[in-house]
């Protein structure tokens, strides 16, 4: 099955659709790409294939990959000195959201002034930027997670502090997109498994967030259908080519609906993804069942909601239950003490991050750092509220 769609952007879907592309560069009015990916991905067989057929369209193409997971501005500053080195016009951003959210950014800063922090999803900070040069970026995700390839922002590290920061700007939605549910094969059942609880945190937290968007309710609770119908077999069975389809939508629709907000669970995973490099998936998998208790007075009725699209018993407990299921089939930790060492998590610290967080202001409930405290608490104890 192939597709093509206009929302939010321009995006190719089926298998082999990388091959399309060369096709996608010429759309996007792209001559002299900047293809941006990690340091893993970009010795493996696949991206050199992908890069070899790019050649056969562009007589050169310049790749920039010095960073890995979590990304750095400073990863960001040496892609933007490549991006001009090269006179490129355009950025192929490929790979997991570590590699999309790269590629979006160094597009952005190739044309500005100001610092990168200048630029924070605060207020209206976005307006400092100039817009009219942005170049054009063609997203390619490998995993199905983030959701990056359909979001107008980027996750990057201030080194100098140890805080992830959202970097935000309308033009860093990319032109075109490319869904290839064979470039997600390789995939570990563990990352597939993370990256897809990812997904799930991205369209619950959005179709649970408060305020009036039908538009993004919709398309999160397709979202997560989506997720239950297929996250468990892609973690099986790496070559279902069905299920893996369905991850990638489901995570580029839990990005485009996320513009509705986000909250708690990302509140709490953003800090530890900083301070104790846990996943960002993993530590959305293991928050998400505490959040969701803490939070339960105010989204009851969404989640019955839920629970009646999915078939469940519609109350509160029949979807908690799943998730519960869920994450004991594909082996996720309940409690972040299974994944961190005790003495290594500090409370105070994480607590007033995790307050600080732009997702806090989305979430149903409103919360206070003695809030984040308690949570972060129960999910060490694995004792839901």
């Amino acid at each position: 099955m192939k597709s093509n769609w206009n929302y939010p952007t321009t995006i190719w879907i089926g298998e082999d659709r990388s091959i399309d592309l060369p096709e996608a560069c010429l759309l996007a009015k792209i001559k002299n790409p900047l293809f941006v990916t990690d340091k893993d991905l970009v010795t493996l067989p696949i991206t050199i294939k992908i890069i070899a057929n790019l050649k056969k369209t562009f007589k050169i193409i310049s790749v920039f990959s010095n960073f890995s997971g979590d990304p750095l501005s400073k990863n960001v500053t040496e892609g933007v000195d490549a991006y001009s080195k090269y006179k490129c016009d355009g950025v192929i951003a490929f790979g997991g959201g570590s590699a999309l959210d790269v590629g979006k950014t160094i597009a952005f800063m190739s044309v500005q002034s100001r610092a990168i922090w200048d630029f924070e999803d605060i207020g209206d900070y976005w307006k400092r930027a100039n817009h009219i040069d942005i170049p054009p970026i063609i997203a390619v995700p490998t995993t199905a997670g983030t959701g990056s390839e359909a979001g107008r922002a980027t996750v990057i590290m201030d080194e100098k502090i140890g805080v992830k920061k959202i970097i935000f700007h309308p033009k860093m939605l990319p032109s075109v997109v490319i869904l290839d549910p064979n470039l997600t094969i390789d995939l570990s059942p563990r990352m597939t498994a993370a990256t897809g609880m990812d997904a799930l945190a991205h369209n619950l937290e959005a179709f649970c967030a408060p305020g009036f968007h039908p538009m993004a309710d919709g398309i999160a609770i397709e979202g997560i259908r989506l997720i239950k119908k297929s996250l468990a077999l892609a973690v099986k069975d790496g070559k279902n080519i069905t299920a893996r389809l369905d991850m990638l939508v489901a995570a580029t629709m839990g990005s485009t609906a996320f513009q509705k907000g986000l909250g708690g669970i990302h509140s709490l995973s953003h800090p530890i993804n900083a301070q104790l490099h846990v996943h960002h998936g993993l530590s959305n998998a293991i928050f998400m069942p505490y959040v969701l208790t803490y939070n339960k007075k105010e989204i009851l009725e969404k989640i019955i909601t839920i629970s009646k699209y999915l078939d469940l018993e519609p109350n509160f407990d029949s979807f908690l239950n799943w998730i519960l299921r869920l994450r004991k089939e594909l082996n996720i930790p309940h409690k972040l003490s299974d994944v961190v060492d005790e003495d290594k998590i500090d409370l105070d610290k994480l607590s007033e991050m995790a307050f600080e967080d732009p997702s806090t202001g989305g979430n149903p409930k409103k919360l206070t750092k003695k809030d984040m405290r308690l949570m972060y608490q129960h999910s060490i104890s694995g004792k839901l509220f």
